[in-house]
């Protein structure tokens, strides 16, 4: 199968682009100076050149609070952008992967958050995920859409490494408590996709539109930065304190409750991913390699 990645420059898109594939893919991953989603000129050539079979959107506006004062920039990127690159692959008979993500839910829900259930996004960012899941899931039947949640990695800006940032620098740290998801590895969910898209190349569709595919157990943001932490090379002596949403303010609206049900996930790729403790240690180690060396400072 040969297989197209966007916004191979990003935390998921790297990941993807150094996974291993089925040793019969021809991947290709391009990053956003590569291939701009938002040109339909350039996303013509990109067709034209590689001719894939399946398509995997990471290419994404993620820049959750400046979304609230440039909200155009963020539809442009992760929605209408989407809507030209649905349409493509619907011309050319591939099918679209399409990242999104829990913000297309207020988090006001009490369980656990079904495929099936109503989006209803409380930001900016997240009202331009849901239209790109709209536009995604228009533009081609030939789709699926997988909403992911509190996405860490080695590569790239995110929680895990802000963490480790701040511990370095700073004797006191306040995070978050009463916010709940379900912290995702890169790699765990690169691994995901890799089965998805060989399901998709085998069956050549797709039983469900969209899917779930976090880790299965959830947390709230204090607690994954007192693991992250506990598991750091840094041995960190300094105090952590739980602050609520209101001790914490910030531009975009936070949904309190992110987390994904991910059971059609198992039932499509016959797994769900680990445990979001099992890959912590790995990812922390790689962070603090690539950024820190072996030092302890």
């Amino acid at each position: 199968m040969r297989v197209l990645v966007t916004g191979a420059g990003g935390q998921l898109g790297t990941e993807l682009a150094r996974a291993a594939w089925p040793t019969t893919t021809d991947l290709v991953a391009l990053t956003s100076r590569e291939l701009d989603i938002t040109n339909k000129g350039q996303l013509g050539a990109a067709f034209d050149t590689h001719t894939p079979d399946i398509v995997i959107n990471t290419a994404a506006y993620t820049a959750v609070d400046l979304a609230e004062s440039d909200e155009a920039t963020a539809m442009a990127v992760n929605a209408d952008a989407v809507d030209l690159l649905a349409k493509r692959c619907d011309d050319a008979g591939a099918f679209l992967v399409h990242l999104s993500t829990d913000y297309v839910f207020d988090g006001t829900a009490s369980g656990w958050y079904l495929e099936t259930d109503p989006v209803n996004p409380s930001s900016a960012y997240g009202r331009s995920k849901a239209a790109g899941e709209a536009a995604c899931l228009s533009g081609t039947e030939r789709s699926l859409v997988v909403r992911t949640s509190w996405v860490y990695g080695a590569h790239g800006p995110n929680f895990v490494a802000t963490m480790l940032r701040l511990a370095r620098e700073r004797d006191e740290l306040g995070v978050v408590a009463d916010q709940v998801g379900c912290p995702t590895a890169t790699s765990d969910l690169a691994a995901a996709l890799i089965d998805l898209a060989t399901l998709i190349d085998a069956n050549a569709g797709a039983e469900h539109r969209i899917v779930h595919v976090a880790a299965p157990d959830a947390t709230t943001w204090f607690e994954l930065a007192t693991a992250a932490l506990a598991t750091s090379k840094l041995r960190y002596a300094g105090t952590i304190t739980p602050l609520t949403t209101e001790q914490y303010p910030t531009a975009a609206a936070r949904p309190a409750n992110s987390r994904l049900d991910t059971g059609r996930l198992h039932a499509m790729i016959g797994r769900r991913l680990p445990p979001w403790r099992d890959t912590l240690p790995s990812v922390v180690g790689d962070i603090e390699s690539m950024h820190w060396g072996d030092t302890h400072d």
